[in-house]
């Protein structure tokens, strides 16, 4: 099994929901790989609250080099991937190449993080087929999103359903890394199973 994490995203991300995946994914020995529509530098932003403001504020963050662009993205080099939120899922959904690459996760059952408003991609598949029956989390604002995919909106902050783990938001992440870290050595451990068994035939 391949050991490159795919992380979808372009500008405007949550500059934690970035570089904390990123860096987790380096440290447990996969390479990371930044997609975004564009191969170009992004600028990553930083979501806070302010006393008296119903929403949050934004303010611009550490800029942050594309790997690749979506287009060029072979989806089956990859183990797993990840879809951080910010404002940058409502406008890279819009890409078409997108729904190639998410589909191909959700087919192969591979293991898909989406945290914050990473959800909002999955609209994009026009396809309810991946989500009935299933239940994920997201930031409290994408809830109309995840239940018109047809899934059950959880109101804990971390969720895990098979190979979709969903967090809430930032704040979430060690323990968002931690089950989407599990669930890719889970997943090669399965594969090492099946590809020796297949040898042994």
């Amino acid at each position: 099994m391949s050991g490159k994490i795919l992380i979808l995203t372009g500008d405007a991300a949550e500059v934690l929901e970035v570089y904390y995946p990123y860096f987790r994914i380096l440290e447990a020995g996969y390479e990371a790989v930044i997609a975004a529509p564009q191969k170009k530098v992004l600028n990553t932003v930083c979501h806070d609250f302010i006393e008296g403001w119903d929403t949050y504020t934004e303010k611009p963050a550490h800029r942050l080099a594309a790997d690749i662009a979506f287009a060029d993205v072979d989806p089956s080099e990859y183990a797993g991937i990840i879809i951080p939120g910010g404002r940058a899922p409502e406008f890279i959904r819009n890409d078409a190449d997108l729904p190639r690459i998410i589909r191909h996760f959700l087919e192969e059952e591979k293991p898909v993080g989406a945290i914050c408003h990473g959800a909002q991609v999955f609209l994009a598949l026009n396809d309810n087929s991946f989500f009935q029956g299933r239940t994920l989390t997201a930031y409290n604002a994408c809830r109309l999103e995840v239940e018109r995919l047809g899934a059950t909106y959880a109101e804990e902050t971390l969720h895990v359903d098979g190979n979709l783990i969903s967090g809430h938001a930032w704040p979430d992440l060690p323990g968002f890394m931690r089950e989407f870290l599990s669930a890719l050595q889970n997943n090669r451990q399965s594969s090492d199973f099946e590809q020796q068994a297949s040898n042994a035939i």
